[in-house]
């Protein structure tokens, strides 16, 4: 009898992380890279969901390459945005170098009741994707509500997680999140890969990882920053072209 109920009860879990089959059958917003869009069920980021993002390292704290990776998401996703503020550092010309006009933002101010407005935003159809700085604890209850709006909407809901502490074990913490990525600023290559001796830093570098995703193992990828299209794209290491690797190693 209670190996029948443990069970039962592992059906039921099962079939709420996976919104009962239904999220699996939205649409997905592809990263153009055939790495990542074949690894990712859907073939892309899914829509009508929420998933999480953060910054590795020291980088936990400002979120700069975290907002750049969402920001050229967005770009890529027609409509407005709204943007849930958790501190007053949101560079907008920074979002529009990644692709996202500032134009297309809604900004909220809304620390203590950012999830509250998040959930309020994922509820409307007409918005491309709505983005909520958060620090702390995001628990199993608050995201299982943003989960079930954003699946109401096909919204695609983005929780940019922020901690003063590169260690935060509210960052690892289980939730209802769809997808949990991190993002790791790398040393950049320089301008000109075939003249290492010019001055200059080329393109942002990350380390992409997706700690963890609903039908995904887990995987990590080395790209290159979006573009000002919102575009990633292969690191230079990666993408076939042994000249370019060679004179980075040589410059580094």
């Amino acid at each position: 009898m209670q190996s029948d109920t443990i069970m039962a009860l592992r059906s039921r879990i099962a079939a709420l992380e996976h919104g009962g089959g239904r999220v699996s059958a939205r649409a997905a917003l592809p990263f153009g890279l055939d790495a990542i869009d074949r690894h990712l069920p859907g073939g892309g980021m899914a829509l009508g969901a929420v998933h999480e993002v953060a910054g590795g390292g020291p980088e936990v704290e400002h979120g700069g390459a975290a907002a750049l990776f969402v920001a050229g998401l967005l770009a890529r996703h027609p409509g407005p945005v709204l943007w849930i503020l958790g501190r007053h550092d949101l560079f907008p010309a920074g979002l529009l170098q990644a692709g996202l006009d500032p134009g297309r933002l809604v900004l909220v101010q809304a620390r203590r009741d950012a999830l509250a407005a998040m959930e309020e935003g994922l509820r409307h159809p007409d918005l491309a994707g709505v983005v909520c700085e958060v620090e702390g604890r995001l628990d199993l209850v608050a995201s299982r509500r943003l989960q079930l709006a954003a699946e109401a909407s096909d919204v695609l809901g983005i929780v940019l997680r922020r901690s003063r502490r590169f260690d935060d074990p509210a960052l690892v913490a289980p939730s209802g999140a769809w997808s949990r990525w991190r993002i790791t600023g790398l040393p950049s290559p320089p301008p000109l890969a075939h003249a290492p001796e010019v001055a200059g830093v080329g393109r942002p570098v990350w380390h992409l990882e997706l700690l963890r995703c609903r039908g995904a193992e887990s995987a990590t990828w080395t790209v290159e920053g979006c573009d000002a299209q919102g575009r990633l794209a292969l690191a230079p290491v990666l993408a076939d072209r042994p000249a370019a690797e060679t004179a980075w190693r040589r410059a580094g």
